[in-house]
């Protein structure tokens, strides 16, 4: 389909603005040079071209079939491209039917099969096709740049207005490939991903995405990804919909739809943005044949102090990192800079003006050879200088880049103050401009995670439980019935997970005696199944410090509740943290960290993660919460023990990988942590709902 040696254009059409005579239009424009048979019984040529009546009369099977017709006909259209041979097919039809026959299967069904059966790929329903530049094919029925540059970013999307854009932007990427995959009723992202990093040219990968149709597929390529050093830059659409309760528990809250993908994106580097800009900025910085391999932040060189300001509370914002230069460097820099200015990153270096790019010059060099700069950036707003370009920013921004080995860019501020010639100007020369604070930041940002990420150490993977443990839990949860909170702690304990000594009872004097024998105060939580979230209810009585409390607690849980408790010690900490489970339709079982008590969905402080995770990977997820700072103890306290955290999330996720698939969700919430360790004091476990199939259901197109 991609590389096609051969295409029927089907409705290809010599009426000005038509979609059939646009097809032709850009096979020519994109220089194609295999054969083209147009297909329309109307015509007997096409723009030079012979046309055929019908597919079957293409004088060989081609290789691929573009169908430019309505919805009432793409049944019939590509059955007979089947029929006559075709080895793929490209549609941009919506795949709706205004009347459709509820005998029958949708349309989308209908065609979906015909290709699954005839064993062809078929791009789309609903997309706007693709451009393979290397292969000089563009199989789109819409209009495209007369010159798309050459180059090694592949972006692939399901939004074909973000094609279009992408295409049509003058940023000077360089595409191979540019696909708008619509519906993906048969080929999926996946497919094209696979295509894609198999191109020795591809250094960047794109995706803008509503879903993912093929998940382990989908997972294959980003691990693919990830060991050929491809970045991956991902735009995930519909984030906001989702924190979702995917079920009752307050781990399924938590996780929203778009938690999964969170997951996934940190299991293999992927590199999130959030807006088209950003995405744009991402793919010029890493286009770039520089990468970050030393250092710690950026540096960034000003020639205005109150922009450098805005910078500096932008990167606050986002969480972008300055490179904490040497004394060393803050001399070099004192020594070149006009009297009055500090020496500091980030750098206001403007003064007098006189000899003021031997001054940015030599900034640049001082800042470069910091051993903590990771990447430099020239903030200035390109307006325009006009030529000569033998001197000013221009002339400075390329002398830097031919002076240095560090990831070097111009970031302006304002996009629409850029002199279009001048940042082509750099662009041509090398030099990535960036358009935008915040977007530039962010890509900054993005170029020093990806280093990190790919220097994380090799996961080691945690001790497993006995083989008797995985299986005789395994089979407790198959029969699907609620676990009680004294088997959720049990099977926390059997896994690692430190837990709370706790007792049923079922009247004062049971609870009493538990008390007694755990040791006071204790805490009483009522038993009756059914109630999961039991301080909603009040049923829970906390600080008892004597038999007669206990009693009293008991008789009025069991006046309101039943009479069935659970009895255990009062455990007090400083920080309360909440674990769970939950498991993803498409991508399965996730850990969740989150805060705790009565802040899990107040204050929505989450991470997740695919498992296993090792003793570091549970670490990056704590410390990936707003509420990490108390851990390090407050007002003087003990900090709280961190390491015993992190080893209760690692045994955690080695339950998620043996039993998550028979989940749909599991709460500890609290997990109470102190400065000796921690503890698991409540416990909900949901098992697997048997409402249906046991596969996560395939989101439909």
């Amino acid at each position: 389909m991609l590389v096609a040696r051969s295409v029927a254009v089907v409705g290809a059409s010599v009426k000005e603005g038509s979609l059939g005579r646009q097809m032709m239009v850009e096979l020519r424009r994109g220089g194609y040079e295999g054969a083209i048979y147009p297909v329309n019984p109307g015509y007997d040529q096409v723009l030079g071209h012979r046309c055929y009546s019908s597919v079957a009369e293409v004088p060989a099977p081609p290789d691929l079939a573009i169908l430019g017709v309505a919805n009432h006909r793409i049944e019939g259209a590509l059955a007979e491209a089947i029929a006559a041979g075709s080895r793929s097919a490209v549609t941009f039809s919506s795949l709706h039917e205004d009347d459709p026959d509820p005998d029958r299967p949708p349309l989308l069904e209908r065609v979906a099969t015909l290709a699954r059966e005839a064993g062809i790929p078929l791009c789309g329903g609903n997309g706007m096709g693709f451009l393979n530049e290397e292969a000089h094919l563009r199989a789109t029925g819409f209009d495209t740049p007369d010159v798309l540059l050459p180059g090694s970013v592949t972006f692939i999307s399901h939004s074909g207005s973000a094609f279009a854009a992408f295409a049509f932007s003058d940023r000077g990427i360089g595409f191979n490939l540019l696909v708008s995959s619509g519906q993906e009723i048969v080929t999926t992202m996946a497919d094209y991903m696979e295509y894609a990093l198999g191109l020795p040219s591809t250094r960047v990968l794109a995706l803008l995405l509503e879903t993912v149709r093929d998940p382990e597929r989908f997972r294959a390529q980003l691990e693919r990804a990830a060991a050929s050093d491809v970045p991956v830059l991902a735009l995930k659409v519909g984030r906001t919909e989702g924190s979702k309760a995917m079920i009752t528990a307050h781990s399924g809250a938590l996780a929203g739809e778009h938690g999964a993908y969170e997951a996934l994106f940190d299991a293999y580097g992927v590199l999130e943005v959030h807006t088209l800009d950003e995405m744009a900025d991402t793919m010029e910085l890493f286009a770039s044949p520089r990468r970050v391999t030393t250092g710690a932040g950026i540096a960034t060189v000003h020639d205005s102090g109150g922009e450098r300001a805005l910078l500096v509370d932008v990167a606050q914002d986002l969480g972008v990192a300055f490179a904490a230069i040497s004394d060393h460097t803050r001399a070099e820099l004192a020594e070149t800079l006009d009297p009055g200015l500090e020496a500091a990153n980030p750098l206001d270096a403007w003064g007098t003006g006189i000899d003021a790019d031997r001054i940015f010059r030599d900034a640049f060099l001082a800042l470069h050879d910091d051993p903590d700069t990771a990447a430099l950036a020239f903030v200035v707003d390109l307006t325009r200088q006009g030529e000569p370009y033998d001197e000013g920013y221009l002339a400075v921004a390329l002398d830097v880049a031919a002076a240095t080995t560090k990831p070097f860019c111009v970031l302006s501020n304002l996009a629409s103050a850029v002199a279009p010639e001048e940042g082509r100007y750099l662009r041509e020369a090398g030099v990535p401009v960036l358009e935008g604070t915040a977007s530039g930041l962010k890509a900054l940002g993005h170029l020093v995670r990806y280093r990190d990420h790919a220097a994380r150490a090799t996961l080691v993977v945690p001790d497993p439980v006995s083989p008797d443990v995985r299986t005789r839990w395994g089979a407790r949860l198959e029969s699907g019935s609620m676990l009680s909170e004294l088997e959720g702690l049990a099977l926390l304990a059997d896994y690692g997970v430190p837990v709370v000594p706790a007792r049923a009872a079922g009247s004062a004097d049971d609870a009493a005696a538990a008390a007694d024998a755990l040791g006071y105060p204790v805490v009483l939580k009522t038993a009756t199944p059914g109630i999961h979230h039991k301080s909603e209810v009040g049923g829970v009585r906390v600080s008892l410090g004597d038999r007669d409390e206990v009693r009293e607690a008991h008789d009025d849980l069991a006046a309101r509740l039943g009479p069935d408790v659970i009895v255990a010690p009062m455990v007090t900490g400083e920080v309360e943290i909440a674990l769970g489970i939950v498991r993803d339709p498409q991508f399965g079982p996730m850990v969740v960290v989150a805060a705790g008590g009565v802040f899990v969905e107040l204050l929505h402080d989450r991470r997740l993660a695919l498992p296993p995770l090792d003793e570091p990977r549970a670490r990056a997820l704590v410390n990936g919460l707003t509420v990490r700072p108390l851990l390090e103890g407050l007002r003087g306290a003990a900090p709280a023990d961190v390491g015993a955290l992190a080893s209760a999330i690692v045994r955690l996720s080695v339950l998620a990988r043996d039993l998550g698939d028979r989940l749909d969700a599991l709460d500890v919430n609290p997990l109470i942590v102190s400065p000796v360790g921690c503890v698991a004091v409540d416990v909900l476990v949901l098992p697997r709902s048997r409402r249906g199939s046991d596969e996560p259901p395939r989101p439909s197109p």
